[in-house]
Parts: C-alpha cells; structure tokens; sequence
C-alpha cells in the first residue's frame, strides 16, 4: 500500500469562522442555528396543536416559558457534567454562566423545556402530553438544524477516517473565539487527517426520527405523551451509537462516556412510558368557544375557525378560558356541528363509548342522559356563558387561573 492509496480523494470542509461582528453586536452562528431549529420546532408545534383544536398562537406562550428554562436546564446540565471546567484546578466559576462560549446538554434543554412547557400548558388550561405529543417530530428537526452550529464551530467530531465524507477539522484560537488559528502565512491550520463528522450522523439521524414519528403518530394516531416517548426513543437510540464515536473531551463512567450512560436509561425509561401508557389520542374543545363553523375540506380544517358574528363579542386572539379534553369521535362530531358534546343538539352521548369504563359491561348500563340524574345536581366548575350539562363526555383540562 503506497502513500498516494491512503490519502482520501475527497473531503468535507469546515468553516473557519464561527462569529461575525455587526459593529459591537456578534453574531454567533450557533446561536443562529438555535434560534432557526426554535422557529422550526414553533412551526411543526403550532400546525399541530391547531389540528387538536388549540387556540392559534398557544405555541408562543409555551415558547416564551419551554425556551429560557430549556437554555437554563441545557446550562445547568452542561455544567455539572464537566465541573471540572469551572470549579477544577484553574477553573473559573464565573465562566459557568458564559453561555456564548458553548456548552449545552440537550438532556437538559429537554428536562428544563418540559418544566417551562408544563408551566405555560397549565396556564393556557392545555394537558401537556397534548403539548409533548404536538413537538414530538418538530423537536428533532430542531435538533438537526442546531447541529449545524457545531459544524461551523469545528466541534462534535468522531474519530480519524479515510471516508469520502471525512470532515477537516481547524484548529480555533484560544484567544479569538470563534475563529481558526492561522499560521504565519495567515493561512487556517488543520488538525492532520479527516474525522468522521458525528455531528452531521445525527442531524441526519433527527430527521429520520421525525419522520418516524410522524409517520407512526399519523399511522396509530397515539396520544398521551406516546409520541413524544416514541421520539425519545428513536432520538436516544441514535445517540447511543454516535457518542460511541465521538473523540471530543468527556467525562467517562466505567470506561464510557458519560452521555452514553444517559442514553441508554432515557431510552429504557421512554420505552417503559410507551408500553404501559395507553389510550387514544387527545382533541381540545375550547369551553367558552362560540359555536364553530362546520368543516367542510375534511380532516385538515382547523377548529380554531369559529363564527364571532355570531356571539357579537369576543376577540379572535383571545385565549380560551380552558378547555374541554375529548376524543377524535366528539371532536370530529363538534367540528361538524358546532355543538359542545352533550349539549343541547349535540349527537346523543348513547352513540360513544369513551369514558374510562368503556366496554365494561358492568357499566354500560350507568346513565348518560342528563334528565336521568338525580334532582338538584350541581354541573360543577362550568364556566360562564357554557350551556353544557354536568356528566358531559370528555374532561375538563386543569387550568391555573
């Protein structure tokens, strides 16, 4: 084998510039990455809480909350993983909160944007599987996106190859961020050898598993955070394999990394929430919506379309005062009918089966007609201006007032 046989024929290329200045203002482009895959996520997230029957502009109320704590949660993960950075041997604390000097663990981001999200959800009266399950494939676009900041800062790589697709690396100067260090010729100095680009193995690895999820979401159509869980796990699967890869600085547990070992127990605990959690997919009815206009273009219509000359009040961005918790059959039967289910003219409540008890024999004889309950009968924590009875099919979503 000759010198000539083991230099690769082709390469990938990488920046050598990771920061631009807009006068004072610099422009880092992992931020900007972050901040592209945030609008993708927003997009994916909005379309699909709509078809729910969410409000329109819900997903900014839940961005402003799921991103700082996302960031914050993403930080603090960073952190204690590699406390040595800060708190070891010439270490400074304070560079601990120097976010745009990098490092953020998507583990997390995740956790610290599920607290943020949960918030918001509680707020806005909206369960937070239907929030979870709504991002399940927007999140990994996201990812995908934001991958492609590691790339302009010649970070995330794998070992050495001789692949077509192996990835020059730069060597970035210490003293000036975001940028190559060049030599005396004021030429970008490589590290020797091509590296496998693992940070591109899993940008392509996200966009498989948002198509999965999608696929699989618009298949079974799953709901109580099951889609979120099926992304978890395809998203955790994948970086089990890619961290086996990576040669960057890590901390290591029993000979791995330590990112392998989070992997591998989301994965198990995402896969157990998937198998033990059951039940149908989760439609929102707005509880002091007007009645709606009747679909007509089929399953793509959007509840949110509602006919305020009809009410003679109201504000279309006005968020709901809550929401009511139903399956695909009421939903699809309000939709057509404009009429909160088991309210006066809406399909008769006979017709479905869909309480907790559905199917027990021992309980389809209970009674669902208003008129069967006993006198007196409080409708409960209804809200103003709703005329629906009490022993309505669905549930009310909680809500913070």
């Amino acid at each position: 084998m000759t010198l000539v046989s083991m230099t690769p024929l082709a390469a990938l290329p990488s920046p050598t510039t990771a920061v631009w200045q807009l006068g004072p203002v610099p422009l880092r482009a992992y931020a900007l990455c972050i901040v592209a895959g945030i609008v993708v996520a927003c997009l994916v997230t909005e379309h699909r809480l709509r078809q729910r029957g969410v409000a329109p502009g819900a997903v900014l109320d839940i961005a402003v909350w799921a991103v700082p704590t996302g960031i914050i949660g993403a930080r603090i993960y960073h952190v204690v993983t590699s406390p040595e950075k800060y708190f070891g041997t010439g270490g400074d604390p304070w560079k601990a909160f120097a976010i745009w000097e990098g490092g953020l663990g998507i583990w997390g981001a995740v956790a610290g944007g599920a607290v943020g999200a949960w918030i918001a959800a509680r707020q806005l009266g909206i369960p937070l599987t239907v929030v979870a399950d709504a991002l399940a494939p927007g999140l990994p676009l996201a990812q995908a996106v934001g991958r492609l900041g590691n790339w302009f800062n010649n970070e995330l790589y794998g070992g050495r190859t001789t692949l077509p697709w192996g990835l020059e690396i730069h060597r970035m100067d210490p003293d000036n961020p975001g940028h190559a260090l060049r030599d005396d010729a004021n030429q970008p100095i490589l590290e020797p050898g091509l590296y496998h680009p693992t940070f591109a193995y899993e940008a392509l690895w996200n966009l498989g598993v948002a198509g999965l999820v999608f696929a699989l979401d618009r298949r079974f159509k799953l709901g109580r955070g099951r889609a979120f869980a099926l992304y978890v796990m395809g998203y955790t699967a994948g970086r089990f394999w890619i961290e086996l890869m990576r040669s960057d600085e890590a901390n290591h547990i029993l000979g791995l990394r330590l990112n392998v070992w989070t992997a591998g127990l989301v994965f198990l605990g995402a896969l157990i929430y998937f198998l033990r959690v059951r039940g149908p997919r989760e439609y929102l009815i707005p509880l002091d919506a007007p009645a709606a206009v009747p679909a007509t273009d089929g399953a793509g219509s959007d509840v949110s379309q509602v006919d305020l000359a009809a009410t003679g009040k109201g504000s279309p961005t006005a968020p709901p005062a809550g929401y009511l918790v139903v399956d695909e059959e009421q939903f699809t039967a309000y939709r057509e009918s404009g009429v909160l289910p088991d309210a006066p003219g809406a399909p008769p409540a006979d017709d479905r089966d869909t309480g907790p008890d559905a199917g027990d024999p021992d309980t389809d004889d209970r009674p669902t007609d208003v008129d069967d309950r006993p006198a007196g009968a409080d409708s409960g924590d209804e809200p103003a201006g709703v005329d629906r009875p009490a022993g309505a099919a669905g549930r009310s979503a909680d809500r913070d007032s």
